[in-house]
């Protein structure tokens, strides 16, 4: 039994964080990517950006398959919070003053 080889093309069909890995053939704990699913594939998303593109395809399969790697590991000892990787992680409300910012004179 042969197996095509991976595509960028079908890679860009991918969808779920699930096909990700299988795509990849990627082993992963379900429960991880459960809880951690939109983190994951957001950190992945910011890793591939940084990946140089003037790769040929397998190596730039490669490189992304490396990269959904470290972003997964990375939720193995981290958590969504620590992350901060959505906007209302990064945002401070306007309304409230943080004990930090209090100065005593």
């Amino acid at each position: 039994m042969t197996t095509s080889p991976l595509s960028l093309s079908q890679f860009n069909q991918l969808k779920d964080a699930e096909e990700y890995f299988q795509f990849f053939g990627l082993s992963y704990d379900p429960q991880v990517v459960n809880v951690n699913r939109l983190h994951i594939l957001r950190k992945f998303s910011q890793f591939v950006q940084a990946v140089d593109k003037n790769q040929s395809e397998a190596e730039l399969l490669a490189a992304y398959s490396q990269e959904l790697r470290n972003a997964y590991d990375l939720f193995l000892t981290s958590n969504s919070v620590e992350q901060k990787l959505f906007k209302v992680f990064q945002d401070r409300p306007s309304n409230v003053v943080m004990v930090s910012d209090i100065e005593v004179e």
